[in-house]
């Protein structure tokens, strides 16, 4: 180990407070270097789990961890740096107060030099708003991409970490409400533009799993990003006191209390037979996503003390200990039942697209815009909060839509086929 500047060492825990952050410190004041593993931890929420959590601990290879949180104390301090077993030079939790935070040069440079990160639970909301394209930001990645540290979360410190965040921005949702209009206001989606995990990418993740049950919810989450994009979704999710823990390799390891408890992590895909999208995903109408009644593969996982159940995210097939569910919506309602593994050699595709066949002029529009639609359809004209402001009946042939009533901004413009929902933007000058 590379020890940087002169040694002070604390036996407890170190405070100080600025404007914008807390800090709390136990163990070496100075920076230690060495050369930690890349790997993902993410807990479901309540407790953590001690194994899970040494797992995490060892892949900063006895350096420096940060905790981040917007809110709380110092509890993992003495949990990390003693509690567990695993030698470390330090465990430094900030706290920030607000989002002046982010740009304080001394947070910034502690995550740079950490070999682990650990995002505690709280509020998501706070964590996208406080830190997204900020220079925290830029530090979360040099630490991901260039260090290849040690990266772990819990509760929303795990909802953060996919490539595709449910944000809470205007609290939370049930799976009620998410399944019976998955654009309601309080469904707030941000893709591709936060934490960047490579094999994370195209997964939502959602935590408290059980407490309470949150399967419809993060289906309405995954059939909306679908619905949207046209790109294969994925979710993994975990009950309380349960941890994914992701190695260098895409390998996923299961931590819980499993059979003590019902401990579970599910690893959720979109069925590979085609077409695979939501038959009924637009603003208040309830979600069906049926598709023969597989709409979704769930590979159901129990987590172990020792983490011998895994789960291959390079395939999302291939795993120990697991068991396949099918999961489908009807009309809002979710139903779950015994599954087989995803099996695509041969894809079978009766998918017509008519995203190309659906024409929107002009574009930007005022006072009216035209729809030239190949089938009979209908539309759905929705602002940026998901309130539906126009719907109305298309026929085959070119429509004339009054759009005279509408601010300007960008809207959505959901086209119901029958088989599909075609998804547009219009500009409204």
């Amino acid at each position: 180990m590379k020890k940087c500047g002169f040694l002070l060492f604390f036996i407890l825990p170190f405070f100080t407070l600025s404007q914008t952050y807390t800090r709390y410190i136990v163990g070496d004041t100075n920076d230690v270097v060495t050369i930690p593993e890349y790997r993902i931890t993410l807990m479901g929420g309540a407790t953590e789990h001690d194994s899970a959590s040494k797992w995490f601990l060892q892949g900063a290879n006895g350096g420096d961890v940060v905790v981040l949180r917007t809110s709380g104390s110092d509890g993992y301090n003495s949990y990390f740096y003693s509690g567990l077993g695993v030698t470390l030079n330090s465990v430094e939790t900030i706290v920030m107060h607000s989002p002046g935070a982010a740009f304080e040069p001394y947070i910034i440079n502690r995550i740079k030099n950490a070999e682990a990160l650990w995002f505690a639970g709280g509020n998501q909301w706070d964590y996208v708003s406080y830190w997204n394209n900020t220079p925290i930001d830029s530090a979360i990645h040099y630490l991901i991409h260039v260090k290849k540290a040690s990266i772990g979360g819990t509760s929303a410190g795990m909802a953060i970490q996919g490539g595709l965040v449910f944000t809470a921005q205007y609290g939370t949702v049930t799976s009620a409400t998410a399944l019976n209009n998955p654009y309601h206001t309080n469904v707030t989606l941000l893709k591709h533009d936060f934490i960047h995990h490579p094999i994370l990418e195209n997964v939502i993740t959602d935590t408290h799993y059980d407490s309470p049950d949150r399967r419809g919810r993060h289906t309405a989450f995954i059939a909306r990003i679908m619905q949207e994009d046209s790109v294969d979704t994925y979710g993994i999710a975990c009950d309380e006191y349960t941890a994914v823990c992701i190695d260098s390799t895409g390998i996923a390891r299961v931590y819980g209390d499993y059979p003590t408890y019902n401990d579970f992590a599910y690893f959720i895909q979109p069925n590979c037979v085609m077409p695979n999208t939501p038959e009924v995903c637009i603003p208040s109408t309830p979600l069906t996503w049926n598709r023969s009644q597989q709409a979704l593969k769930v590979c159901k996982i129990a987590g172990t003390n020792t983490g011998n159940h895994t789960f291959n995210l390079n395939d999302w097939k291939t795993n120990t200990g697991g068991t396949w569910e099918d999961w489908y919506v009807n009309t809002g309602t979710l139903y779950t039942q015994a599954g087989t593994p995803p099996n695509c050699t041969t894809v079978i595709n009766d998918f017509n697209d008519y995203t190309n066949e659906i024409e929107i002029y002009p574009n930007p529009a005022f006072g009216q815009v035209n729809i030239k639609a190949s089938i009979d359809s209908y539309l759905y004209l929705c602002n940026t909060l998901g309130q539906v402001k126009i719907q109305q009946k298309l026929h085959t042939g070119i429509n004339t839509i009054d759009i005279s009533s509408l601010s300007s901004g960008i809207y959505t413009i959901f086209i119901h086929t029958g088989l599909q929902v075609v998804y547009k933007k219009l500009c409204v000058k």
